[in-house]
């Protein structure tokens, strides 16, 4: 019997110490947080975008990846003063965590329909110029609608792959993108607005041919993922004219077009909606309209394949909404 009891009280150690063993390998909360921080930095290859992201100090950020590196006796960041990058380690356990951790936030954002509204926070990647006419507009409703949703937006004017990115929307000129993307368009195509102040056309006289562009200063405009300066197309009938233009500004900043045209330094090919309000108040006036030629306007783009986060989905509506008024 002894060795009976001696034998029962063996097997019910060894169960012990396999449950602390078990226990000990489960993610806790401190392991959550060095997860949620690597993948962070691994997504936007920066600390400093990480820690701000987070809302976090870089140097917390920091430890708490050294800290899951050590754990894992291995190293999973290559860092240098100038970037960050994925070792094959951390390039693995990236592919793994990603689709676990865009589950949890949804899942996360799901739970959180507090009273039947959405909670949680939305990352948006747009132009400046959508950013004015788009989100901007918005915002006020968002708010007394949606008081749960966080809405983070950022300026990109261009993004190859927003998704990876970690943005959750992306507003785009045109609507190609990959397979598994959805495209809404937001709004009509683009239609160019050859426009100056009175002051100006009082002072140098009106283009009659696109060709008389090059007589006059011109406002220029950065655009394309290369910021190239944009050459300024025309089209009427079977016509299309390209012209290179050049004057006293060249930007990427629409406002600041917006702003050259109206205090009279040249003519900007902007945009007729964008300019209308001022077209109709007399502070700008048109040229060569019957020369304007129109071209794919802005679309809001997500991942396709799996339903919207509650969140997500408010903003796309509200998005939707703007675009229709």
């Amino acid at each position: 019997m002894a060795a009976k009891a001696g034998d029962y009280k063996s097997s019910v150690a060894e169960r012990v110490v396999a449950q602390e063993a078990s226990m000990s390998k489960r993610v806790l909360p401190a392991d959550f947080a060095e997860i949620t921080s690597f993948a962070a930095v691994a997504r936007m290859r920066s600390f400093r975008h990480a820690a701000r992201d987070l809302g976090l100090a870089p140097s917390t950020l920091s430890h708490r990846v050294k800290a899951l590196e050590v754990r894992l006796g291995t190293r999973l960041l290559h860092r240098t003063t100038r970037a960050v990058a994925l070792t094959e380690a951390g390039e693995r356990l990236l592919t793994e965590l990603g689709p676990l951790l865009d589950g949890l936030d949804r899942a996360l954002a799901s739970a959180g329909l507090a009273g039947g509204e959405p909670v949680g926070k939305v990352r948006l990647a747009a132009p400046r110029l959508a950013i004015r006419t788009l989100v901007a507009p918005m915002l006020m409703k968002l708010a007394d609608t949606c008081p749960g949703v966080m809405l983070d937006v950022r300026t990109v004017e261009h993004t190859a792959n927003f998704v990876a990115e970690g943005f959750d929307l992306a507003i785009q000129r045109g609507g190609e993108i990959s397979h598994d993307m959805v495209s809404v368009a937001l709004g009509a195509p683009f239609v160019a607005a050859i426009v100056g102040a009175p002051s100006y056309f009082a002072n140098r006289g009106r283009p009659q041919h696109p060709r008389d562009l090059t007589q006059h200063p011109c406002i220029g405009c950065l655009s394309g993922p290369g910021s190239s300066l944009y050459r300024w197309l025309f089209r009427k009938d079977e016509q299309e004219i390209v012209v290179d233009v050049s004057g006293p500004l060249i930007t990427d900043d629409p406002d600041l077009m917006l702003a050259g045209a109206l205090d009279g330094i040249g003519l900007w090919h902007g945009i007729d909606h964008l300019a209308l309000p001022y077209l109709r108040d007399g502070r700008l006036e048109r040229v060569l309209a019957d020369w304007s030629p129109s071209s794919p306007g802005f679309f809001l783009c997500y991942a396709g394949g799996e339903a919207l986060a509650p969140a997500t989905r408010a903003v796309v509506d509200m998005l939707k909404n703007v675009a229709r008024t």
